[in-house]
C-alpha cells in the first residue's frame, strides 16, 4: 500500500472512534436529562438525516477539490455540532450537525481509495478501512461508555479553569468535550493527506443542476446488473447495522440490565467480530467472486433472532461475535465490487455518494420506524425479532433477483465479471 493510505487510515480511524464515543455520550445526555426512550431512539435517524438530504451534493463536492481538505472541513462541522450539545442546544439537532459533518466525509474517504490504488487493492483497501472502522467502533463505543461512567467521568470533572465557568457539569458534557479534541487531532491528519493527481471536476455555478445527474447516478447503479446487486446488499447491510447500534444498547438494558456504560461493551463485540469478518474477506475473497457471500446474510438474519432467547452474558459475546464476523465477511466483497462498477460508471465521489444516500436512506426509515414503535410501546425483544426476519426475507430476494440475472442476461453478467477479473489481476 501506498503511504498516503495509511494516513487516509489514521484520520479515519479518530474520526469514527469520536462518532461512535460521541453516540454513546449523547444516549447519556438525553437519558439523564430525562429525555423520552424514543428521543434516544432518534438519534439514529438524525444522524443519518443529511446523508439522506445532500446526498445528490456531496459527492461532487468531493470529486470538485483535495479530499484531505473536504475531510478537514467535515470533521471542522463535527466540532461544531459538539460545540452546540455543550451550549445547550437540541441534543438531536446538534447530534445532526455532526451527521452532516460525517455525510461530507464519506465520499471523500471511499472516493480517495479508487484515486490512490490499483483496482486489484480495493478488496485489501476495503478490508482495511472497514476492519480499522469497526475497530474505531469497539474502542469508540468502549470509551464513549467510559467516559460517561462513574470513575473517569469524575476525574474530568474535577478539572477547573480559574475564573473561567465551563458550564460543564454532567458526565456527557465532560466526554464530549473530551471528544472535540479527539475529532481535531482527526482533522490535523487529514492536512498530511496527500494529493493524488487526479483531476478535479468543478461543481456548478446553481446547485440544484446536480439533481439531475444525481437521480441519472442512481439509476444508472440500479440497472448495472452487479450495481444493483451489491447496492441493496450493503444498503440492507447498514441500514440494519446502523439500528442495530442502538438495539443491542436496548436489548442489553431490558435482557441483561445493564447500564449505558455497560452496554456499550456488548455494541464492541459485535464490531470485534465485524472486524474479524472483515479482515477474512479481505484476504480471501477476489473482486468477481464477490457474489458468492449473499447467502450469508439471510444467516446473519437468522442470528438476529436468535438474540432474543439470550439472558447470559457468557452466551451472549461469541453468539454477537459470530453475528458479527458474518456481517463482516458479507459487507467487504459488496463493497468493494459497488466501488468498482461505480468508478466505472460514474467516478468515486458520486458513485458514493449514491450508496451512501441508499444506505443512510434505510437507516432513516428502518430507525423513524423504529423510534415511533418504540414511542408506541414497542419492546427491544420485538424489534429485534422484526429486524432479523426483515434482514433474511430481503436477502433472500436480493439472492433470488441475482439468480434471475444469471439466468436471463448471462452474457452481459460474464462481461462485467471479466472487467472486474481483468481490474483485480493489474
Amino acid at each position: 500500500m501506498k503511504r498516503g493510505f495509511y494516513t487516509i487510515m489514521t484520520a479515519q480511524f479518530f474520526s469514527s472512534l469520536a462518532d461512535n464515543a460521541l453516540f454513546v455520550a449523547a444516549i447519556e445526555l438525553l437519558r439523564t436529562s430525562g429525555a423520552p426512550e424514543w428521543q434516544r431512539a432518534a438519534l439514529v435517524p438524525m444522524f443519518a438525516l443529511f446523508y439522506v438530504v445532500l446526498a445528490p451534493f456531496v459527492g461532487a463536492f468531493a470529486d470538485a477539490r483535495p479530499k484531505g481538505q473536504v475531510m478537514f472541513i467535515s470533521n471542522a462541522i463535527k466540532v461544531v455540532g459538539c460545540l452546540l450539545m455543550l451550549v445547550g442546544f437540541n441534543p438531536l439537532l446538534s447530534f445532526a450537525v455532526v451527521g452532516l459533518g460525517a455525510a461530507a466525509y464519506s465520499p471523500a474517504k471511499y472516493g480517495i481509495l479508487t484515486e490512490l490504488l490499483p483496482p486489484s487493492q480495493l478488496v485489501k483497501a476495503n478490508g482495511w478501512i472497514e476492519g480499522l472502522t469497526i475497530g474505531s467502533i469497539i474502542l469508540g463505543v468502549l470509551l464513549g461508555g467510559q467516559l460517561v461512567g462513574p470513575w473517569i467521568s469524575s476525574y474530568l470533572l474535577q478539572v477547573d479553569l480559574p475564573g473561567l465557568d465551563t458550564g460543564i457539569d454532567t458526565p456527557a458534557e465532560s466526554a464530549i468535550l473530551v471528544l472535540v479534541a479527539v475529532y481535531a487531532l482527526a482533522a490535523w491528519f487529514n492536512t498530511r493527506i496527500p494529493l493524488t493527481g487526479v483531476a478535479f471536476r468543478p461543481l456548478p455555478c446553481n446547485p440544484l443542476a446536480l439533481l439531475p445527474d444525481f437521480l441519472d447516478c442512481n439509476r444508472r447503479l440500479w440497472r448495472d446488473r452487479l450495481g444493483q446487486i451489491s447496492l441493496a446488499t450493503t444498503t440492507l447491510f447498514w441500514g440494519v447495522s446502523g439500528n442495530l447500534r442502538y438495539i443491542v444498547l436496548a436489548w442489553a438494558a431490558a435482557a441483561l440490565g445493564y447500564s449505558t456504560t455497560q452496554a456499550s461493551s456488548l455494541v464492541g463485540v459485535v464490531a470485534l467480530g465485524t472486524a474479524v469478518g472483515a479482515v477474512v474477506a479481505s484476504l480471501k475473497m477476489k473482486l468477481d467472486k464477490a457474489t458468492a457471500v449473499i447467502p450469508m446474510g439471510i444467516g446473519m438474519g437468522l442470528l438476529v433472532v436468535l438474540m432474543i432467547f439470550i439472558d447470559n452474558v457468557w452466551v451472549a459475546a461469541p453468539f454477537l461475535i459470530a453475528l458479527g464476523a458474518l456481517g463482516g465477511f458479507l459487507v467487504v466483497p459488496m463493497n468493494a465490487l459497488l466501488q468498482h462498477r461505480g468508478h466505472n460508471l460514474m467516478g468515486a465521489g458520486r458513485s458514493i455518494a449514491v450508496q451512501n444516500f441508499n444506505e443512510q436512506a434505510c437507516i432513516l426509515g428502518l430507525g423513524m420506524l423504529y423510534s415511533v414503535s418504540t414511542g408506541m410501546g414497542l419492546s427491544a425483544f420485538a424489534a429485534i425479532t422484526g429486524f432479523g426476519l426483515l434482514v433474511a426475507g430481503v436477502m433472500w430476494v436480493i439472492q433470488r433477483w441475482h439468480a434471475h440475472n444469471e439466468v436471463v442476461h448471462p452474457h452481459e453478467l460474464e462481461e462485467l465479471l471479466a472487467i472486474a477479473r481483468r481490474d483485480d489481476s493489474h
